[in-house]
């Protein structure tokens, strides 16, 4: 993983995944020899924070993989189970790591109906090239299974591997992780950050923008806190967001927030306010998918045009659409609390309706 993760940002994620069942589907044979040194030491750091893993192997890839294991102490069962198996939920709780013969090509019907059996939280295959581009030929970090028809692109170039992981969404796994066996560190890399390296298809909730309660106002502002010491937002107290709590929205990525955004209404327009993303996650669009949001918010309650105060994000909101207007063209009230509190700021305006 890169050196430079925020540490706390990594922590988050133990308890998370502490007893949970990950079902590892390995390429061994299509996989480096550094690849494979790497792949094994991420287990092991798995396994050290308390996953249940299920490592699925072509039987000619076992005694290899075995022998990697014994070098880093890996712990896992001498035995090589078949995925009927009935008491593999039972020997996964002493707390060793499984090793499963594969019955077909990756991400088969068998393994998937072993995850669903043992319930578990991630079905994850390492395999060479597995990734999913998109109509500008991107890496897709994650799609929604129901996003999946229409999105994609080249649907016949590893179509097999991705209707194997629609499958195994609809057939209630939560997520389903793509990865490059040959990319070093690639496990961790995908499981402890909420951007991820690799292809993610998932069934639940894995990024929304939601209206703010009570409870999130205080980790709300000490987020914005960098910001606002810099003179980049509008300081606010907990009272005056509490008394706003309608306008108030937190952007969720893997139930963790990443970003705030808010919309003061003025009769026929209104203000898009306090848009922040934190740091580890500029440039990943959020912020865009925050203003683009509330525009849809203001076209439901019927206001015909929104509007920003900015002096560093004159870009931003030229490419979202927005125009500079004349600050004599706000709202009075609006006008008269930008003149009261001394700050520079130019105006943008977007019609919405």
């Amino acid at each position: 993983m890169d050196s430079k993760s925020d540490i706390r940002g990594l922590l988050q994620y133990v308890p998370l995944f502490r007893g949970k069942v990950f079902v590892i589907d390995v390429d061994w044979s299509g996989a480096t020899e550094a690849a494979k040194a790497e792949v094994m030491m991420d287990l092991a750091a798995l396994q050290s924070v308390g996953v249940k893993l299920v490592i699925s192997l072509c039987g000619g890839e076992v005694q290899h993989f075995f022998d990697y294991s014994a070098e880093i102490e890996l712990r896992v069962s001498a035995d090589v189970r078949s995925v009927r198996d009935e008491n593999l939920e039972e020997l996964l709780d002493r707390g060793q790591a499984f090793v499963v013969r594969r019955d077909g090509g990756v991400v088969s019907d068998g393994l998937i109906g072993l995850c669903v059996r043992l319930r578990g939280a991630k079905l994850i295959c390492l395999t060479v090239d597995p990734y999913l581009i998109d109509g500008d030929g991107e890496v897709m970090k994650f799609i929604h299974i129901s996003d999946f028809a229409e999105n994609v692109r080249g649907f016949d170039e590893g179509g097999e591997l991705f209707a194997q992981a629609v499958k195994a969404c609809e057939s209630g796994v939560p997520r389903v992780h793509l990865l490059d066996v040959c990319r070093q560190g690639v496990l961790l890399s995908e499981l402890f950050s909420q951007e991820g390296v690799g292809t993610m298809f998932y069934t639940d909730s894995y990024r929304a923008i939601r209206q703010i309660g009570e409870e999130d106002i205080s980790e709300m502002l000490g987020m914005i806190g960098r910001s606002v010491r810099n003179t980049h937002l509008v300081p606010r107290t907990f009272e005056e967001v509490r008394d706003h709590l309608g306008a108030y929205y937190v952007m969720e990525v893997d139930d963790n927030v990443v970003g705030c955004v808010a919309l003061y209404e003025y009769g026929a327009c209104a203000e898009v306010a306090c848009l922040y993303v934190k740091q580890s996650h500029e440039g990943t669009g959020y912020g865009a998918s925050m203003v683009s949001f509330l525009e849809g918010v203001a076209m439901e309650r019927g206001i015909g045009r929104v509007f920003a105060l900015s002096e560093r994000a004159a870009v931003f909101f030229e490419r979202l659409g927005y125009e500079e207007m004349r600050l004599e063209e706000l709202p009075a009230e609006r006008l008269e609390r930008l003149r009261e509190s001394g700050r520079s700021s130019r105006a943008f305006s977007k019609r919405v309706n």
